[in-house]
């Protein structure tokens, strides 16, 4: 799948880092990632950079994007302000568009009930239980996990906040950037340092 856009949630403390491997790749291969906050107003990521978001999150319409992705940050943890992003990711959801969430907004997601009947990962699952969420026995201990959402409802990506790489790849295998045989070497050339797969991405 090429051409499509990508929303990108950012936020104050927004985790920089962890969408870069996704987002790098997706731009590269014909996609348009545009990002997405509570307002246009610029928010201050963890790593202390300004960015200005391209829409606010009342204008997101899941019939535009292909894709909706949240990070960690540490608001996560500290109380609801991050709760619209939740509740749009459950909008995304039923209408069929699918969400990746990693680290701190995975707990977001169990908070708004939509880790309760999927399979799911995060940092750890005592992580997600201090939610109080009903999905602990959906907890699947993986680097990352991609729930295809059956016929109702949009695929689900959840990874922990050590695994950018890991969720890059789920990412990239669901809007289908590299072909089976180009994903896995891409897989291994970041998070393995194995260079012998260069040559196949080169291919």
């Amino acid at each position: 799948m090429t051409g499509t856009t990508v929303h990108l949630a950012v936020y104050d403390t927004f985790a920089d880092w962890e969408p870069g491997f996704a987002t790098a790749q997706l731009t590269q291969h014909g996609h348009t990632v545009r990002t997405v906050g509570l307002t246009t107003a610029p928010v201050t990521t963890m790593g202390g950079m300004s960015v200005r978001p391209d829409l606010a999150l009342d204008a997101l319409d899941p019939g535009d994007s292909a894709l909706l992705v949240l990070t960690g940050a540490s608001l996560w943890d500290t109380g609801d302000a991050l709760a619209p992003f939740t509740r749009a990711a459950r909008t995304f959801l039923e209408a069929g568009v699918p969400v990746a969430a990693i680290c701190g907004a995975t707990a977001g997601l169990a908070r708004e009930g939509l880790l309760d009947a999927r399979p799911h990962t995060s940092a750890v699952s005592f992580y997600l239980a201090a939610t109080g969420y009903a999905g602990g026995a959906h907890y699947v201990d993986a680097d990352a996990v991609t729930d295809s959402g059956g016929e109702s409802l949009g695929a689900l990506v959840t990874a922990g906040p050590t695994e950018p790489v890991a969720f890059a790849r789920e990412i990239f295998g669901l809007l289908g950037v590299f072909e089976p045989e180009k994903l896995d070497a891409w897989y291994r050339l970041f998070h393995d340092s194995d260079a012998s797969a260069y040559e196949v991405l080169q291919g």
